[in-house]
């Protein structure tokens, strides 16, 4: 059995899934994969469950009722993977805006090199994004720093989904506090893992927007993420 499963959260993913799918089981290193559907309509659980039949044992599906947040899902995802025992749980997109061949870096981020939590970032060797507008890339490159400031942690792509974890942080932390549920939820999972400090280490990769399907990013998603930081900043101080 692999120690390793990449967790995937989907909602209408149909053009993306199987090639990704197929990329992450062709990699030298053997990694197991959970796709947490969101009850996507466009079918793309029941291509899931058709490719399971040729990945027997190392590809699973965890459906959700509906579409409820990416936190919510990711989470749906970690207790699962914690109650099969996995040692490395990993967060990715399923847009192959998360270079799949860069799972293995992350993956000896933690082992070889002793993270608890390795990031793939677009900003530790400056901006490293592909196909995305000026203003998105501002947006997000603002947003890291604003969290960076607010939070004072020593990170510098704070809202990254691209993750490997030791499961032992995942055990630390408690997922039934975790208040967010959009991007936020990046934020909040790297946060509480700098405040039980935690080994965290960002490995440089390079992130190339969706070419298919559409992207989820919301105004309301943004929203919670620039007021929720000071939030949470705010209850950990008061806590002190």
């Amino acid at each position: 059995m692999a120690n390793a499963v990449v967790i995937i959260p989907t909602y209408n993913e149909i053009e993306n899934i199987e090639r990704l799918l197929r990329n992450i089981f062709a990699l030298q290193r053997a990694f197991h994969i959970l796709v947490v559907d969101d009850n996507s309509p466009d079918g793309t659980a029941a291509r899931v469950k058709e490719l399971q039949e040729l990945y027997k044992g190392k590809l699973f599906l965890l459906n959700r009722p509906k579409k409820n947040g990416l936190g919510k899902a990711y989470i749906a995802g970690f207790k699962w993977a914690l109650n099969q025992e996995y040692e490395y749980i990993f967060e990715m997109d399923a847009d192959f805006s998360h270079n799949p061949n860069d799972l293995i870096r992350l993956y000896n981020a933690c082992v070889k090199d002793g993270a608890d939590l390795a990031i793939g970032s677009r900003y530790v060797t400056g901006v490293n994004v592909v196909n995305w507008p000026m203003g998105r890339v501002l947006l997000s490159w603002g947003a890291s720093r604003y969290v960076r400031f607010i939070t004072r942690m020593d990170i510098y792509d704070t809202t990254a989904g691209f993750i490997c974890y030791h499961h032992k942080v995942l055990r630390a932390i408690n997922l039934e506090n975790i208040k967010f549920v959009g991007y936020a939820f990046q934020i909040e999972m790297k946060y509480k893992a700098y405040l039980k400090k935690f080994k965290i280490v960002e490995v440089p990769v390079v992130f190339t927007d969706r070419t298919k399907g559409e992207s989820k990013m919301s105004s309301g998603i943004i929203s919670e993420a620039i007021f929720g930081v000071v939030k949470m900043r705010l209850q950990h101080l008061f806590k002190k």
